[in-house]
């Protein structure tokens, strides 16, 4: 149910005013219930904004860090330099954004790069290098910086709105179990699991396309337990809560957009049962590009989630560069639209991908948090040339979601996470919106045919 302006208006004074007088706790954990879900869950949120806001589009791109893609950045916390194991500093090199290679984002590798706490462990990586003889030394490939004249773009859209410089990767690991975070704050096998999916599922027979509850049968994801150990593989089909189950209990509209129909790396609901079995599922739309045209024929949902095809996803060794212009054609259709007053998109990376980042991450337990990502926050209410050092994860995002659309809570990773209030200003006159230039217009998108590649072949 909506509630009516004035109620709205009400809630999120009474909202701001225990912000200002108890809520000063940063990344605060609650307190599990016996199920293993905290009893906030149970609690309905508070909308924000004033009712302002009445769509979240959520951009989900994928493998860099913050150090790697917005490299010097005005204002943002990043570094030219690192360390590598040895005690010797290692200078930060350009590197293409379409790079023929790819450097291990598995949980172990996540583990030797932070080499507790000491940061130092980016020159010990696996890299799979896609053209001999074109690719850097293993010691110094994670240290790397893309040229902001590739991903001119990303900057102009970060310039011109609020720039997030301490947003986490949730979890420690690759694509399948980040996009699980991203619709759910956790990756648990189920609601009243301490098993967290923690890698990419592989299927033995390297058959069909893996990572959701129509996969073969074969398939199999490893697990990780509170102790750290990996192991236990379970099918990549679970029974628990998402962000969608949410929003069908309250009528919020959604839409989830991939590149293919069914299971894939990137197919967060795909692998969410009482979704992918039940009559919902008919808001997964694909391919991608079909947002644009939901936007142009008025049928964009409250809640949006797109992921991209791999040419257009920003991952390392398989992108074509075109990453920067599918973003801002996402972002153009809305700021020319009858939406853009009221409307907030978040822009956000799924993992790190091996690159380097200097600042190391709050650690909650065996598997949270991991590096630093880059977010965006494009909307006539975004602070215009900000940057928030506010900590985000990924349960930020959803947080976001429960009190924009009163929805209660996951009751997982989004109690602790502070939402995205940093980086909006409510109270002021929604801007005009100013086109994003872009290399690729948005017709580009709508005429490419279907990929199936997917590119995480993570070492």
């Amino acid at each position: 149910m909506i509630a009516s302006d004035c109620c709205r208006r009400l809630l999120g004074f009474v909202a701001a005013l225990a912000i200002l007088t108890g809520c000063s706790s940063v990344f605060a954990p609650g307190p599990p219930a016996s199920d293993g879900v905290s009893r906030a869950g149970m609690l309905l949120h508070r909308p924000t904004g004033t009712g302002t806001i009445e769509h979240i589009v959520v951009v989900v791109q994928e493998n860099r860090s913050v150090d790697n893609l917005f490299n010097g950045f005005p204002g943002a916390n990043t570094a030219q330099s690192g360390k590598n194991m040895k005690g010797q500093t290692v200078i930060l090199q350009p590197v293409s954004l379409t790079a023929p290679y790819d450097i291990s984002h598995r949980h172990k590798a996540w583990a030797a790069e932070y080499d507790h706490g000491r940061m130092d462990g980016f020159s010990s990586e696996n890299l799979n290098c896609y053209k001999k003889g074109q690719c850097p030394k293993r010691d110094v490939a994670a240290y790397a910086y893309v040229p902001q004249s590739e991903i001119q773009p990303y900057w102009n859209m970060a310039e011109e709105y609020t720039f997030a410089d301490n947003m986490f990767q949730t979890n420690q690991g690759p694509s399948f179990p980040a996009h699980q975070y991203i619709i759910s704050g956790t990756s648990t096998i189920n609601n009243r699991s301490d098993l967290k999916a923690a890698e990419n599922p592989t299927d033995p027979r390297r058959q069909g396309r893996v990572g959701g509850c129509n996969s073969l049968r074969s398939t199999r994801v490893v697990t990780i337990d509170r102790d750290g150990k990996e192991g236990h593989p379970v099918y990549p089909c679970f029974d628990r809560r998402s962000i969608m189950n949410l929003m069908n209990q309250r009528d919020v509209s959604w839409r989830y957009y991939q590149e293919y129909g069914g299971s894939g790396l990137w197919h967060a609901v795909d692998a969410i049962e009482t979704i992918r079995q039940g009559p919902s599922y008919e808001n997964v739309r694909w391919p991608s590009s079909e947002v644009l045209t939901d936007i142009a024929s008025g049928r964009l949902a409250a809640v949006t989630f797109v992921t991209p095809s791999a040419a257009d996803s920003d991952h390392a060794g398989k992108n074509d560069g075109t990453g920067p212009s599918w973003v801002a054609s996402i972002v153009n259709a809305i700021g020319k639209s009858s939406y853009w007053n009221n409307t907030a998109i978040i822009v956000v990376w799924d993992d790190w991908g091996g690159w380097y980042d200097h600042v190391p991450p709050q650690i909650y337990n065996s598997y949270e948090l991991g590096f630093r990502v880059p977010m965006i926050v494009v909307s006539p209410y975004a602070k215009t040339g900000y940057v928030s050092h506010t900590p985000y994860e990924f349960g930020s995002i959803l947080k976001f979601i429960e009190r924009t659309f009163d929805l209660a809570s996951l009751g997982t990773t989004d109690i602790r996470a502070n939402d995205l209030s940093d980086c909006f200003n409510f109270g002021a006159k929604p801007r005009a919106f100013r086109p994003i230039a872009a290399k690729y217009p948005a017709r580009y998108f709508e005429t490419l045919p279907i990929s199936y590649e997917s590119p995480d072949d993570d070492n």
